[in-house]
């Protein structure tokens, strides 16, 4: 029996990953700010994990043998843990992102040692404290907390995750953005030369991060299904459902574009999992299945 901490991200994949865990006989402790509780069967801490103070407080002098950080965003979050889990953890795990390589115009999938986290400069007197900051340099802000961990001699990893799809549950809305404009006719907003990108399905990230806390690398590894993905592609199957539905695309030079439309390229290399041990499945495999249970459809 493992004793497995989670911080924060108890939606979507991070409440399938605790599902898991339990299913597994580990020991369950679900940290965060109160807004939800903690999945039956999980022990809950509450905490700001921004508060230093009081995230030692709520710790007390419990000990982990895996700590999955699915809400780390910034490299003072990753200072603060570094501080408050180095000696009290055999593994950390923090779930990082695709948008690491958002300066990686490759023509081909980028590895992980693309972006080494050894290299990436740490600025811990950038705005890290405002929300609007924050989201407007999510790449950066994970490329930095990644940058932290990797100077801390602590048993690390990061997952960059692809973009995820699929769940009745998807609050992301995006696939809903399709739909919604497909269903009216309405033009889809794309880049001019379209790129195709890397996804994965949220069950099996889910699966990747449960396999992950039982792993003893340590270092980045990217976590994407085998197989490249367009705008045109995803519209399509969207479509499928959609009858009455027709797609018209509208390029754009300047201004926002849709969700999935990215004018580089935004594949990851996941062959260092799959070296690992790690089974990925094919995106065409679960695409029809992913599209009709996060739009309401029968599969």
């Amino acid at each position: 029996m493992r004793e497995v901490l989670v911080v924060g991200g108890n939606r979507y994949f991070g409440k399938r990953l605790i599902g898991r865990l339990l299913a597994a006989g580990d020991r369950v402790t679900v940290l965060n700010r109160g807004s939800s509780p903690a999945p039956p069967g999980a022990r809950h801490l509450v905490a700001d994990r921004d508060d230093e103070t009081a995230l030692r407080s709520a710790l007390g002098a419990a000990d982990f043998d895996a700590v999955v950080d699915q809400v780390c965003y910034t490299p003072r979050q990753a200072q603060t843990a570094r501080r408050v889990f180095t000696g009290r953890t055999g593994r950390y795990v923090m779930t990082s992102t695709v948008e690491v390589y958002e300066y990686e115009d490759s023509v081909a999938p980028v590895r992980e040692d693309a972006v080494d986290p050894h290299t990436v400069a740490v600025d811990l007197e950038l705005p890290w404290d405002d929300a609007a900051f924050v989201e407007s340099h999510y790449g950066e802000g994970k490329r930095q907390a990644e940058a932290v961990f990797a100077a801390a001699g602590l048993p690390w990893t990061s997952v960059r995750v692809a973009h995820v799809l699929g769940g009745a549950d998807d609050f992301t809305g995006r696939l809903t953005h399709y739909a919604n404009r497909i269903t009216a006719g309405e033009p889809i907003a794309v880049a001019p030369a379209g790129h195709p990108a890397t996804y994965i399905h949220v069950e099996e990230i889910a699966d990747f991060l449960f396999w992950t806390v039982g792993q003893d690398f340590t270092g980045p590894v990217n976590a994407a299904s085998h197989g490249l993905l367009t705008t045109q592609d995803l519209c399509a199957a969207v479509e499928e459902h959609l009858p009455q539905g027709r797609t018209v695309f509208r390029p754009v030079e300047v201004g926002q574009v849709s969700p999935f439309s990215f004018a580089r390229f935004y594949g990851m290399d996941n062959s260092r999992a799959v070296r690992l041990g790690f089974p990925f499945s094919h995106v065409r495999q679960w695409l029809p299945h992913a599209v009709a249970e996060t739009l309401g459809k029968d599969a």
